[in-house]
């Protein structure tokens, strides 16, 4: 473990992240209007920007700055090398749904998560067009800036709008079509953290994807605080250092999804 502990006042830890995001945020927006690098990476859907890494970087240097040894994982300088996950770990996700922020310039997010010994304590996801940062751990709650979230209603599949990962439906990955069809109707945005929020908002019962530790960690602290299932779609625990499928649900939604896939 670096400097940091947790018996620092969280309040005091709340209030230093959020000033960071904010600071980010307007970093973001000021980017909007000047010409943007953009790169690919695995592929010509999967970009990054030199925002991505600014972004990053400025995170990266906030954290030092706050614990000089802090474990950190973000999406631009993630390496596995004898990582482990004793102590306090840092996830960033600096620009969550760079496609979004290139080609529309909304429906993109700014995400941090904090765990302690592979346990959620924090997380911070920022809608940065809605300006509306979603903030929260097990011990205090979840909030949408100043407000309490009520945990959302737990809608069965039948019943609500579902979230899945583009490649997931084309391909019909675990008979996720199946799981669109029986659902109320399908969403996709194309951000991790943003498509969570809807989940957490009440406003989606689940949301499925593949997705790195860096897309969903924070949206896994809210999720659960609130009640929700955050697992696998085949319901097992999500390791931190790895990627893998992602469903985020309510209970009965997740239960409803767990037949329909053990079909495929």
């Amino acid at each position: 473990m670096g400097g940091f502990t947790l018996d620092k006042s969280f309040s005091d830890l709340d209030k230093m992240v959020k000033g960071w995001m904010k600071e980010a945020r307007l970093k973001i927006l000021k980017a909007l209007n000047d010409e943007i690098d953009v790169w690919t990476k695995s592929g010509r859907n999967d970009l990054v920007t030199n925002i991505d890494k600014e972004i990053e970087n400025f995170y990266i240097e906030k954290i030092h700055h706050f614990d000089s040894e802090a474990t950190i994982i973000g999406e631009e300088t993630f390496s596995n090398d004898d990582l482990d996950l004793n102590g306090v770990t840092w996830y960033l996700d600096p620009i969550d749904g760079t496609m979004n922020f290139v080609k529309q310039k909304e429906h993109f997010a700014t995400m941090i998560a904090i765990y302690e010994n592979g346990c959620g304590v924090r997380g911070y996801i920022f809608d940065v067009m809605r300006n509306k940062i979603f903030w929260g751990g097990p011990d205090i709650g979840v909030f949408c800036d100043n407000d309490r979230l009520t945990p959302p209603i737990n809608t069965s599949l039948r019943d609500g709008l579902i979230g899945i990962g583009a490649p997931y439906l084309i391909h019909n990955f675990r008979n996720l079509q199946k799981v669109a069809l029986q659902s109320s109707g399908t969403r996709i945005y194309g951000s991790a953290g943003i498509q969570i929020l809807h989940v957490i908002e009440g406003k989606c019962v689940g949301y499925v994807s593949y997705l790195r530790p860096w897309d969903f960690a924070a949206g896994k602290v809210l999720a659960e605080t609130l009640g929700l299932s955050v697992k696998t779609i085949d319901g097992k625990s999500l390791n931190m250092l790895t990627s893998s499928d992602v469903l985020v649900a309510t209970k009965n939604a997740q239960k409803d999804i767990a037949k329909l896939v053990k079909k495929s």
